[in-house]
């Protein structure tokens, strides 16, 4: 069953061409990574998917609805984490959580279980009781992306999610991730770290010049295949305007 989708997008900047026609979909259960090079739309795909920027053309949904106009059950069972998480500088670690995990629907009575269980797995514990702004840029990191996973959602989207984290906080991100998606939940990774994302995803999608150019398998020889993709859309381009 596809939870998130994406069908022929399109959106421009001042003119500029950010995406092309994109067309993306992530099954439930399924742990899609989204690779491109700097500029290839990664971020503005994000953006749609999430709600954040309506795009000139084409459709995005979230459980079958406008990401724009969600529904309370469906917003209810969707995360994500792109840009600025859903981080207030002034609360505590444990205050953030429990007003994440309010603000997507969690009973009151369940806030503070499903709080201690993401300390835990992105091992936050050390800071519960510390204010946001006091955080390195790695913890702030984690604790945007536990805000989004509070409420063990079954859609969710996240953008660079390990770009600030050390070893030990990439294997966190990469084990809740893993956890989510074996429980059913369908996610969508962007990331520049091909090693990285060949660990932790079933799918890998390279995204170049706004619109999907491969379908990659996980496994040996990512950097050669991803780059193989991009330098074949590229020549495909230019012998189109040859012509």
């Amino acid at each position: 069953m596809t939870a998130l989708e994406l069908r022929g997008v399109h959106h421009a900047f001042a003119a500029r061409p950010a995406l092309d026609g994109l067309d993306l979909t992530v099954a439930a259960g399924e742990v899609v990574a989204l690779v491109g090079l700097n500029g290839a739309g990664k971020t503005t795909a994000l953006r749609v998917l999430t709600g954040r920027l309506r795009p000139d053309g084409g459709s995005a949904r979230v459980h079958g609805e406008d990401p724009a106009r969600l529904g309370p059950d469906a917003a209810r069972r969707f995360g994500h984490c792109v840009g600025t998480g859903l981080v207030s500088p002034d609360l505590t670690v444990t205050e953030n959580l429990h007003a994440a995990a309010l603000l997507h629907g969690l009973p009151r009575g369940d806030v503070a279980a499903a709080s201690a269980v993401v300390v835990d797995r992105l091992d936050l514990g050390g800071w519960a009781h510390a204010h946001a702004r006091a955080l390195s840029a790695g913890n702030a990191q984690r604790l945007g992306i536990a805000c989004a996973v509070v409420h063990s959602p079954d859609a969710l989207v996240l953008d660079e999610p390990t770009s600030t984290l050390d070893p030990q906080g990439v294997v966190l991100v990469r084990r809740s991730v893993r956890l989510l998606a074996d429980d059913g939940a369908a996610v969508l990774v962007s990331s520049h770290h091909l090693d990285e994302v060949a660990r932790v995803a079933d799918r890998v999608v390279v995204m170049h010049a706004g619109r999907v150019v491969g379908d990659l398998e996980p496994g040996p020889e990512m950097e050669r295949r991803f780059f193989a993709a991009v330098l074949a859309a590229d020549t495909g381009a230019a012998l189109g305007a040859d012509r």
